[in-house]
């Protein structure tokens, strides 16, 4: 792959030697050279504001949990059990 994008070879030329089909060879080539850059995006950021986004979402369940757990305990004393 690293051949094809440094061009040293063609596309027809890897295909045969690779036994792949060249519209997949270029569907690579394009989806490399568009996306590579993305590969070196510092992404702590979104990381970041993930976890906040879970650690909020675990503290929401467990004010939930908070909630609904005195009602079980009337349930059950209700219900006999």
């Amino acid at each position: 792959m690293l051949e094809m994008l440094r061009e040293e070879k063609s596309i027809s030329q890897f295909a045969s030697e690779a036994g792949i089909h060249t519209s997949v060879l270029n569907r690579w080539k394009n989806e490399a050279t568009q996306n590579l850059s993305q590969l070196f995006v510092d992404d702590r950021k979104g990381i970041t504001t993930m976890k906040k986004e879970y650690e909020q979402q675990i503290e929401e369940l467990i004010a939930e949990v908070g909630k609904l757990t005195p009602q079980l305990s009337w349930l059950k004393k209700k219900s006999g059990r």
